[in-house]
């Protein structure tokens, strides 16, 4: 049992090592070639804070652990509302954008409602997880669009609008100071590694499960959907804490989108997967009660001081530890 604990928190710090590895290498290339800062805060980055989710997921499935493919996704979204933005809140009050709750929010809202049909007949299968790629495709087209039409009207005379998913200039590396090879480089360790460590994650993940008798479910939506959340974790309070209050809600739902298309679609494509009651009759209807209930937050917000404050983020983190209690429950059942 030791060396299956050992196995998932090596694996963890690795992930979370090789996550950052992998979007700095990938930021230095895009800026390189001058691709627009908007379209590289919400694709590269969003990207790469959840490539910890769909490696895991994707090699759960080849595994053939369904349970922790899916538990990893549903349950890192749920973290990601309930804690990262709890914690983050807890910090400092999130501003709230008129803008995302029209864009990033409504995206996300129809990938959980579309999720939501795909999963009732309680299967995935390859033609749901065709259709839940194809509109993360969908997705990422209207952010170039955005981009593009975001850069059209920042005329060199203008002052730049900020929008969500913007990188600060300071957070950029200049283009001509970038190394080509050491990016690439860089972009490479941080993609094996991901695959190595979300490999020793799975293994020790499933070793505890059978070692005590916990299905693999609890421990994806658990300990894997915790330890792949920490990106989004770590960067929404690095944020709170630089004063970017506004870039932690983008983060959290950029992320959630592609949990909810491309991590099960993947994870899907690679293997069909049979979805449990409990999926269907507590973690779905977690994810979309919460979900639900960010979003009333945030208008509710808008129409007062714009700010999610200190008391939704305690409200956030005590639905946190309900969510946890009541998997604790299940476990012992």
């Amino acid at each position: 049992m030791l060396f299956f604990l050992l196995a998932v928190a090596v694996g963890l710090a690795l992930l979370v090592f090789s996550a950052d590895q992998f979007i700095d290498g990938a930021v230095a290339i895009a800026t390189k070639y001058h691709m627009p800062k908007i379209l590289i805060g919400a694709l590269i980055i969003g990207v790469g804070t959840s490539a910890p989710e769909m490696f895991v997921s994707a090699l759960s499935a080849l595994s053939g652990n369904p349970g922790i493919a899916l538990g990893n996704a549903y349950g890192s979204n749920i973290i990601n509302i309930m804690l990262v933005l709890g914690i983050t809140a807890l910090i400092a009050p999130i501003t709230i954008q008129k803008d995302v709750l029209k864009s990033d929010f409504l995206w996300l809202i129809g990938a959980t409602i579309l999720a939501a049909v795909l999963i009732i007949d309680g299967n995935i299968s390859r033609l749901d997880a065709g259709i839940l790629i194809l509109m993360m495709l969908a997705h990422i087209i209207g952010q170039i669009y955005v981009a593009k039409k975001h850069n059209k009207n920042n005329q060199p005379n203008s002052t730049p609008t900020p929008q969500q998913g913007d990188v600060e200039n300071d957070e950029l590396p200049n283009p001509n100071e970038v190394n080509i090879t050491t990016s690439l480089i860089r972009l490479a360790i941080g993609l094996v590694v991901m695959i190595a460590s979300s490999q020793l994650i799975v293994w020790g993940a499933v070793g505890l499960a059978q070692t005590w008798g916990i299905p693999d479910l609890i421990i994806g939506l658990t300990i894997v959907a915790v330890g792949t959340s920490l990106p989004e974790l770590v960067s929404s309070v690095i944020a709170a804490r630089r004063g970017e209050f506004d870039l932690a809600l983008g983060n959290v739902l950029g992320s959630n989108i592609f949990n909810t298309l491309a991590v099960v679609g993947i994870a899907g494509l690679i293997e069909p997967m049979t979805v449990s009651s409990e999926i269907l009759n507590r973690d779905m209807l977690v994810m979309c009660g919460i979900t639900a209930t960010l979003f009333m937050l945030c208008m509710v917000a808008l129409k007062t001081d714009g700010k999610l404050g200190r008391g939704v983020g305690i409200g956030l983190i005590s639905c946190f530890i309900a969510y946890s209690t009541w998997l604790a429950m299940s476990a012992m059942a």
